[in-house]
């Protein structure tokens, strides 16, 4: 059940975040997990990712090879971080910040950024948007164990906040088609 994300976007968008929530998700769960980071040198602003590997058996190597799943909240991440999805894999774009779809057979696009800002009140829940979003079209942990690990990382005064964007988030992955 070995599943490799790579969540990019530009730093301060919460990529990485999500990606240690997710992370924990898993391990609450009992499965194996390994989370890397990485980023320019301007930190806000400039380019980040970060990948996850989820799998029931021990994790020898915790690199991301060939994504399952590549979240991009920015045309450059979408651009710079696709290319080596697997031909199976499924392409995550954030519909508001990304405008051009790259050439990949699998693609969703749900307006994260937008949705944080209209349904939550702030861009800075497009993270946790995405979140939610990214746990309904995969499968890889349960809503209900995400949504613990959401409320044990985040600062106890946003939980709400929070939990609503994570239902948003779930709720439009719904709507889309896979």
């Amino acid at each position: 059940m070995r599943k490799q994300l790579r969540l990019s976007g530009s730093g301060g968008q919460g990529v990485i975040t999500a990606a240690i929530i997710l992370a924990e998700a898993a391990v609450a769960e009992g499965k194996e997990a390994v989370q890397s980071q990485s980023y320019g040198p301007e930190a806000r602003g400039g380019a980040s990712k970060s990948e996850v590997i989820i799998d029931d058996k021990t994790i020898y190597h915790p690199h991301v090879l060939v994504p399952d799943l590549v979240l991009a909240m920015t045309q450059k991440a979408a651009d710079k971080y696709y290319s080596d999805l697997s031909p199976e894999g499924l392409l995550v774009l954030d519909d508001s910040l990304v405008p051009e779809t790259p050439d990949f057979p699998h693609v969703v696009r749900i307006p994260i950024t937008k949705l944080a800002i209209e349904q939550v009140g702030k861009p800075l829940f497009a993270n946790i948007v995405a979140l939610g979003a990214l746990v309904r079209l995969t499968g890889i942990v349960a809503f209900d164990t995400i949504k613990e690990s959401v409320a044990h990382r985040v600062p106890p005064h946003t939980v709400e906040q929070n939990m609503k964007a994570l239902q948003v988030g779930w709720d439009a992955a719904g709507s889309v088609a896979k």
